[in-house]
């Protein structure tokens, strides 16, 4: 792939981010579970982008968006986004004044908690029911615990939070019947009731909750074994080659000395590495794309710039490497890159990635 640079935040390294993907994600999971969608867009849209993730996923009309902070919740304010926003971690009272501002929607599980939103103001709250993960919210089993709590200030909604659905385990379906023995143990049943993320919504369809809550699935990677549906890509980490390195026999790269020569090769330098978040676990064995041929990391990853060997790929300074997504028909998964980063996650893979990469927004990503 080889593009002229005529932008700044193309000159070095950036990140491409597909918004068409991202909705037609969306799409595919909303028709799969037949009800609407509260995209999970905390941690600046799993390091994608809040607020251009959040504008395109209004196409799908979704019910609401779910955070994890009420400063996320400000942010997505400030830029004009009105649906309902919950924020999914527990929040401690000092924070309610803030969330009622941000009309944030809160998610609690802790009595003390639930007590104090009541005697400050109240308002529309979701109870949070601990089913397995040991997390955040009310163990399935102690919902007399607040009782006289949910009678004086109903939840709106409740909901609980599967931590293995992409295992096929059989955990999510125990999860999930916990949940069901919390429900009907409260004495006010809620209106809105949601349990699934991106791996649960692929196994069971239609839901037979009021909305869902996918995650990752949105941002490209696949849930799991098994799973009815496969995201298209949206990230895709792009850097250019600043100079090129013609070695001899025996000759040594980056730092350590740890990859070296074996006859004439030849090395390009990329101006992308891991202050950058292109982790240092990737040295000497991370994939990269160029002219849609896939090539290897030669030595170390240091902090400004990263070495692939181009021996046997025609190859150019400004050239641009894909180190993440599609270059052609060739495609590296986050899923790839997190595997190789000693068995990452690859949510760690995409939240990794650090601010001093440029996001562009792109309607489709060729």
């Amino acid at each position: 792939m080889t593009t002229e640079s005529t932008a700044t935040e193309t000159t070095r390294a950036w990140v491409d981010v597909d918004l068409g993907a991202l909705v037609r994600n969306g799409a595919a999971l909303q028709r799969y579970a037949g009800v609407p969608l509260v995209p999970m867009i905390k941690a600046d849209a799993y390091g994608l982008g809040a607020v251009a993730c959040a504008r395109a996923l209004e196409r799908l009309d979704p019910h609401g968006f779910g955070v994890a902070t009420v400063r996320e919740v400000e942010e997505l304010r400030a830029a004009g986004i009105e649906r309902r926003i919950y924020v999914f971690s527990p929040l401690l009272p000092g924070d309610f004044a803030a969330a009622r501002a941000a009309r944030a929607i809160p998610t609690l599980g802790d009595p003390a908690a639930i007590a104090a939103w009541g005697q400050s103001g109240g308002g529309l709250w979701h109870l949070a029911i601990e089913t397995g993960m040991h997390r955040a919210g009310l163990r399935w089993d102690a919902m007399a615990d607040v009782a006289d709590l949910v009678r004086a200030n109903p939840p709106e909604g409740a909901f609980t939070h599967f931590h293995s659905a992409e295992r096929n385990d059989g955990s999510w379906q125990a999860q999930e019947a916990r949940f069901r023995d919390a429900l009907a143990a409260l004495p006010v049943k809620p209106t809105l009731l949601h349990a699934q993320n991106s791996g649960g919504i692929v196994r069971q369809t239609p839901s037979p909750w009021s909305f869902v809550r996918p995650g990752v699935f949105l941002y490209g990677v696949g849930a799991g074994d098994g799973a009815a549906l496969t995201p298209e890509p949206v990230a895709h980490v792009r850097a250019r080659v600043l100079e090129l390195h013609d070695l001899q026999d025996g000759d040594t790269v980056s730092y350590m000395a740890t990859w070296r020569s074996v006859g004439a090769r030849r090395v390009a330098t990329l101006g992308i590495g891991y202050a950058d978040g292109y982790r240092r676990a990737l040295g000497n064995r991370g994939p990269a794309l160029l002219h849609g041929a896939r090539t290897t990391v030669a030595g170390v990853v240091t902090m400004d710039m990263t070495m692939i060997d181009v021996t046997d790929v025609p190859c150019r300074t400004n050239d641009v490497v894909t180190l993440i997504g599609r270059d052609g028909t060739e495609l590296i998964t986050v899923e790839e890159v997190a595997i190789v980063a000693d068995f990452m996650s690859p949510y760690e893979v995409l939240t990794g990635l650090r601010q001093r990469l440029p996001r562009l927004h792109r309607e489709s990503v060729a």
